[in-house]
């Protein structure tokens, strides 16, 4: 029995349907949600300013490229890098006060109820922020996917080894970046997605380093406090 030939390649890319925008915006409006609902002791003053600069970057994405992601612009793509850079630096300038507030030793105000509720905050806007990292930088982001424009990938994803288990023309979208992000920092290492690029594996390692370092300062400090 001999096996179907393989179709010849015509060099053109292949478009795919461009992928909705709704799961990163909710992924983005989340983090705000933690950024305002975490607890209000011992963060540091005008911790306003960044939620509020996140919703008008996040405006701004969404004027310029609504409903589905498919306009391959150099200011789509800006807006977007903008609005996950100001919540990487929001999520960082929390992290080093709460770090500050965790290691200094004459510090004693902050229970270790605000600690953890701050520290668990953190951590899930590190992984959203992480995520939305990976899913931008991967492939030239999400509408150059959506073109098949045929930049090489940056992750391996198990899908890409068994296309035969997914739809044809499958392309990873958000959800896939968000779960890849989330067992990084839980697992503090690549499950089953791999890097397959410096950068992915860079970014990786700094993922999960601020993750495993905050889960054990965090727990540390408030065990101490309610010993």
């Amino acid at each position: 029995m001999s096996a179907t030939p393989a179709e010849p390649s015509t060099g053109t890319p292949t478009p795919r349907a461009p992928e909705k925008r709704w799961p990163m915006a909710v992924a983005v409006l989340a983090g705000i949600a933690l950024q305002v609902g975490t607890p209000k002791e011992g963060r540091f003053t005008y911790w306003w300013i960044f939620p509020i600069l996140e919703l008008v970057a996040l405006a701004a994405v969404l004027i310029r490229d609504p409903g589905r992601i498919d306009r391959r612009t150099r200011a789509a793509r800006r807006t977007t890098l903008v609005l996950i850079a100001l919540m990487t630096i929001g999520t960082l300038w929390g992290l080093s006060v709460l770090m500050l507030d965790i290691l200094d030793p004459n510090f004693s105000t902050v229970s270790a109820t605000a600690l953890l509720g701050r520290g668990a905050a953190l951590w899930v806007t590190n992984v959203l922020v992480f995520s939305l990292w990976f899913w931008e930088l991967d492939r030239g982001g999400a509408a150059e996917r959506a073109a098949g424009s045929g930049i090489l990938p940056s992750f391996g994803f198990p899908e890409d080894a068994m296309p035969e288990l997914v739809a044809k023309g499958w392309m990873p979208r958000y959800p896939d970046y968000l779960y890849l992000s989330y067992t990084n920092a839980t697992a503090f290492s690549p499950t089953d997605t791999l890097p397959v690029r410096t950068w992915a594996k860079m970014i990786m390692m700094i993922e999960s380093s601020i993750s495993l370092v905050t889960a054990i300062l965090v727990i540390a400090r408030a065990i101490n406090e309610l010993a």
